[in-house]
């Protein structure tokens, strides 16, 4: 990599650490969800909303992140979310009363929210065309590796002390205290900077990140500001077209089942008939595929394409959720066919939908509405995950619903992504915000 991309690889690392506390934050609660509810003898009702604070948490950060970041600046933005994560951390591993535990986690669903708008954001905002979607990837990749390592925390901390709960939740503190230290090294966003008039700060920056005629680079961007304010409104006419691209591919991102198949593989596994321990080893090779494909989806989209990857993504996620369904229906759960499928279907997903949905998002939205529209797209991702996390269960257990009729409705979700993302959405790879903007956006005449 030479000396223009060397800082952005290096700043879109640091940013997308948020990613890697973001699935540390989320995983983690599964080591020590059953000890609190021992602890402080909760009813299952009372347990369910507890594990669930921090998802409502992550959904009123995403929807309210946005404004700050154009208001007063992605870097600053990030630094509230390195002290959130690590006082959620400190705190919930100290509570001592159950509201203490619910107002420390709530703190924690606010930072993975926010982090989910405003780091793809910026790392979309500092890198160049050509490389922006394998940067902005980053943080996918860092979700994924971060719910591994809490994973494998929590097996090795799970004898720590008299309350290894305490520790599985507090030793996220020390990458949330690495993560504040580093965000002193990153400059802040060029295009933040040419908005609010900061044009010498701005043009070091770019000097850095962008090669070629520089000038010409800024006054592209300036440009993009000459009509806008502050308090620019997102639901106007004129950004119809990001705002139907950023709600669908949010959309169909979680239609396809994901969060819940994740969160609940033990479960779905067990439904075939494999014994609880086999299913906990089975789940954690669905987790490995995640990994790894979110690997490959690095190096695959900034040259196959955001819109093609989708494609390929429609019509593996499809095979593989059909072939899950038709084993329900005809209770046949011979070997591992099941583990199988869904492993197919998570590696589809990954290198498609999982790989796009930051990058597109982060993309579309021109620069003076930017972190209102990651805010909505953001938002509307974790809407669905809320909801379809918590309905999956009883729909696959269900005596009217089931496991067939369950991964039927995401394979006939994916089958329709297919056609919405081949009439409807653009390919933005190679292109520059201000480009896609002139592409997305419609002007007055």
């Amino acid at each position: 990599m030479n000396k223009t991309k060397s800082p952005v690889l290096w700043w879109s690392i640091i940013v997308s650490l948020g990613g890697l506390l973001f699935g540390f934050d989320t995983a983690v609660i599964s080591g020590v969800e059953q000890s609190i509810q021992q602890l402080f003898q909760l009813s299952d009702l009372m347990h369910g909303f507890t594990i669930a604070t921090a998802l409502i948490g992550t959904i009123i950060g995403s929807f309210t992140s946005g404004y700050p970041a154009d208001k007063y600046g992605r870097k600053p933005m990030l630094f509230i979310i390195a002290v959130l994560f690590m006082v959620s951390a400190i705190g919930s591993a100290l509570s001592t009363t159950i509201l203490q535990f619910i107002i420390f986690r709530l703190l924690g669903g606010l930072s993975i929210g926010a982090s989910s708008v405003v780091a793809p954001m910026y790392i979309s905002e500092i890198s160049p065309a050509k490389v922006r979607g394998r940067m902005t990837m980053l943080f996918q990749f860092n979700i994924v590796f971060g719910i591994t390592i809490a994973f494998f925390s929590n097996y090795l901390l799970r004898d720590t002390g008299a309350n290894p709960w305490r520790w599985m939740l507090g030793v996220e503190s020390v990458p949330a205290l690495l993560y504040l230290i580093l965000l002193f090294m990153i400059p802040r966003s060029p295009r933040f900077l040419i908005k609010i008039g900061k044009m010498d700060e701005a043009l070091k920056v770019l000097s850095r990140v962008e090669p070629g005629d520089i000038k010409r680079r800024t006054e592209e961007i300036q440009a993009s500001f000459q009509n806008n304010v502050i308090k620019e409104k997102l639901f106007v006419r004129k950004y119809s077209k990001p705002i139907l691209i950023a709600f669908l591919v949010a959309f169909f991102n979680q239609t396809t089942g994901i969060n819940g198949i994740l969160y609940y593989a033990p479960r779905i596994i067990e439904n075939t008939g494999l014994a609880g321990s086999t299913s906990m080893q089975q789940a954690i090779a669905i987790g490995f595929t995640n990994l790894v494909f979110t690997f490959v989806a690095v190096n695959l989209i900034d040259r196959v394409g955001r819109k093609r990857l989708l494609l390929i993504g429609s019509v593996g996620t499809f095979i593989f959720l059909a072939l899950t369904a038709s084993a329900f229906f005809q209770n046949n759960f011979s070997g591992y066919n099941i583990v199988l499928y869904l492993m197919g279907f998570v590696a589809f997903f990954a290198i498609s939908s999982g790989a796009v949905i930051w990058v597109l998002i982060a993309e579309v939205f021109p620069n003076s509405v930017r972190g209102k529209g990651q805010g909505l797209g953001s938002g509307t991702h974790w809407a669905l995950a809320a909801l379809i996390t918590y309905l999956l269960p009883f729909a696959v257990e269900s005596d009217t619903i089931g496991g067939g009729m369950t991964f039927a409705f995401f394979a006939a979700m994916t089958f329709i992504q297919f056609f919405v993302v081949w009439r409807i959405f653009p390919e933005t790879k190679g292109k520059s915000l201000e480009e896609l903007e002139k592409e997305l956006v419609k002007k007055r005449k």
